[in-house]
C-alpha cells in the first residue's frame, strides 16, 4: 500500500499543517467530476447490508467521521467521496474563535495516538450554516446525496458556564434547518471549565432547553450528547438517568481522555507536549468499556455512537458487539488513511 509511505513522509511535518494540506489536496481532486468519480470508485463501498436506521435516520453505512476533523463544513463533498456514511461537523460555537496557541496537535506514533488542545477553533456558526446551505443545495445522489451530516455544538471560551445554555441554543437554532442531527459537546478537555457542564444540574439546563425548542419544531431533530471517557461510574449513572429524563436520541462515547496511563511514548516526551485530549489506540479499551456500560444500563434503548481507537474492521466490530449502533473514526483516519472506511465496511459486510 502506498499510504504508509505517504504517511511517513507527512509525519515529518507539523500535524495541523499536514491536515490542511491533505484536505486541500482532496479538494483539488474533487474539483472535477472525474476526480470525484475516481475517489468514489477507489474508496466508497456500496452494500445494502451495511445500511442502518438509527434515531429515525437512514445511514448508508455505520462508519462516520467524528467532530473536530471538518470543523467548518469545508470538505463534505470530499468526505462523501471517501465513502463515509456520516460526518459530524464542528465543534461549532456562536462566534468565531481562534482556539489555543499553536502548536496544539501532536502525534504519538509509537502509541498510534494524538494529543490535541485545539480549543474549539472555528469560523463561527454563521459560516458553518452558509456552507451547509451550499452543500445541501449542490449535493446529489452521485456525490454524497445520502450522507448524513451531524452538527456538533459547543460554547465560546469567553462565555461563562452559567450562560453556556445560551450558546448551545444559538447554535441549535442557526443550524436546525441544515443538519440531520445534533450533538451537544460538553466533554472536550480543551475549553476551560467545559467538562464541569457534564454535571447533572448544568447538563439538565442545557438539554432541557434544547429539547423544549426542538419539540416545538414541525419535525424535531435527533439530539445526542457526547461524553468523556474519564467519568466515574456515578457520573455515568447520572448520564443514563438524564438521557431518559431529557429524552435524548442518542449518546456519543467517547471524547478524548486527559489520562496519560500506559503509553509507550516516553514520559518526558509526553510531559513536553503538555495539556490536551489523548485519542487513538490508547483509549480503545476505555471507550469500549463506557459503550458497554451505557448499553447495559439503558437496556439498549438509547442508541450509541462509539468513538475512540477505531482503526480496523475488527475494532469497529468490537464496538458494535459492545452495544454501539454506529461508529466514528478520527485518529484512525490519520493513521490508516483514505481507505479506512472501505476497509471497515468490507470487513463488516463479510461478518
Amino acid at each position: 500500500m502506498i499510504y504508509p509511505i505517504l504517511r511517513n513522509l507527512l509525519f515529518n511535518f507539523p500535524p495541523e499543517e499536514m491536515h490542511h494540506f491533505s484536505m486541500n489536496s482532496l479538494h483539488g481532486i474533487c474539483s472535477t467530476s472525474i476526480g470525484c468519480q475516481l475517489l468514489q470508485k477507489q474508496f466508497a463501498v456500496s452494500d445494502t447490508s451495511l445500511e442502518k436506521e438509527v434515531f429515525g435516520l437512514r445511514f448508508t453505512n455505520p462508519v462516520g467521521l467524528g467532530a473536530g476533523f471538518d470543523k467548518n463544513a469545508s470538505y463534505l463533498k470530499e468526505l462523501a467521496c471517501l465513502g463515509f456514511g456520516f460526518v459530524e461537523i464542528g465543534t461549532v460555537t456562536p462566534k468565531a474563535q481562534d482556539g489555543n496557541e499553536q502548536p496544539r496537535l501532536f502525534r504519538l506514533p509509537k502509541d498510534k495516538g494524538l494529543i490535541n488542545r485545539m480549543g474549539f477553533n472555528n469560523l463561527g456558526v454563521l459560516q458553518a450554516k452558509q456552507r451547509l446551505i451550499d452543500w445541501n443545495n449542490t449535493k446529489n445522489d452521485k456525490i454524497g446525496g445520502k450522507m448524513i451530516v451531524g452538527g456538533n455544538i459547543g460554547k465560546n471560551k469567553i462565555t461563562p458556564n452559567e450562560d453556556a445554555w445560551k450558546d448551545y441554543e444559538i447554535c441549535f437554532r442557526e443550524l436546525f434547518d441544515t443538519v440531520d442531527y445534533f450533538v451537544v459537546n460538553v466533554s472536550s478537555p480543551n475549553t476551560p471549565g467545559l467538562r464541569e457542564l457534564q454535571e447533572k444540574d448544568s447538563l439538565t439546563k442545557i438539554l432541557a432547553n434544547l429539547q423544549h425548542i426542538n419539540q416545538g419544531m414541525a419535525k424535531p431533530k435527533p439530539l445526542l450528547l457526547k461524553i468523556a471517557p474519564d467519568l466515574t461510574e456515578e457520573q455515568l449513572a447520572d448520564i443514563v438517568s438524564l438521557s431518559f429524563e431529557t429524552k435524548l436520541s442518542g449518546l456519543v462515547a467517547t471524547n478524548t481522555t486527559i489520562s496519560r496511563s500506559n503509553l509507550i511514548t516516553s514520559s518526558n516526551d509526553v510531559l513536553a507536549i503538555g495539556a490536551g485530549g489523548l485519542s487513538g489506540k490508547p483509549i480503545t479499551a476505555k471507550s469500549t468499556e463506557v459503550v458497554s456500560y451505557l448499553h447495559r444500563n439503558t437496556n439498549g434503548q438509547i442508541p450509541i455512537i462509539a468513538s475512540g481507537g477505531i482503526f480496523t474492521g475488527a475494532d469497529a466490530q468490537e464496538k458494535l458487539n459492545a452495544g454501539a449502533a454506529l461508529i466514528q473514526v478520527w485518529t484512525g483516519f490519520i493513521y490508516e488513511g483514505p481507505a479506512i472506511v472501505k476497509n471497515i465496511c468490507t470487513y463488516l459486510a463479510a461478518q
